[in-house]
């Protein structure tokens, strides 16, 4: 329920939250930012469907990836595949959901500002509490899982 109330917090008045987060750096601690390159940032879900679900975001506000340039779904590309290392290395998951939902009838929650999601997971992470409760476990508060990625992603090198 706090997504679905979430998405009012977004109106036209708010603006897309992903735009928001890309024009505020100093915002980067409370909004769970992790990490930002040329053109691109890596954000936790404020939703998470597991520990670790993290977006990968352009600042460019385009809905499609038919609107990307090249040079910028290139570094969409390398951003993604520097999250999954970071996440292997940083909460030892056994794989990943890695993919793109592009418009709202293909499960966008915002349709106009493209992102890929990155969901880590273990044997057994689905459990009877998403089938029966409509409920997801998540067994690390945001705030310590962001400390442990930024600190893992300055130890790689990516740029903060």
């Amino acid at each position: 329920m706090d997504y679905i109330h979430s998405l009012a917090d977004d109106g036209p008045d708010d603006g897309c939250f992903l735009c928001r987060y890309w024009s505020q750096p100093d915002g980067d601690a409370d909004n769970h930012v992790v990490w930002r390159a040329e053109r691109m940032f890596v954000v936790m879900n404020r939703f998470p469907y597991t520990n670790g679900h993290l977006l990968i975001a352009p600042s460019e506000h385009v809905g499609e990836l038919t609107g990307l340039a090249d040079d910028v779904l290139a570094e969409m590309t390398r951003v993604t595949r520097d999250a999954v290392r970071l996440l292997a290395e940083t909460i030892h998951p056994q794989g990943f959901n890695i993919g793109i939902n592009q418009g709202r009838c293909a499960g966008a929650g915002l349709p106009d500002h493209v992102h890929t999601h990155i969901v880590p997971r273990w044997s057994g992470d689905t459990n009877f509490m998403a089938v029966l409760g409509d409920i997801r476990v998540v067994p690390q508060a945001l705030d310590a899982l962001h400390e442990q990625l930024v600190g893992q992603a300055a130890a790689f090198g990516l740029k903060h």
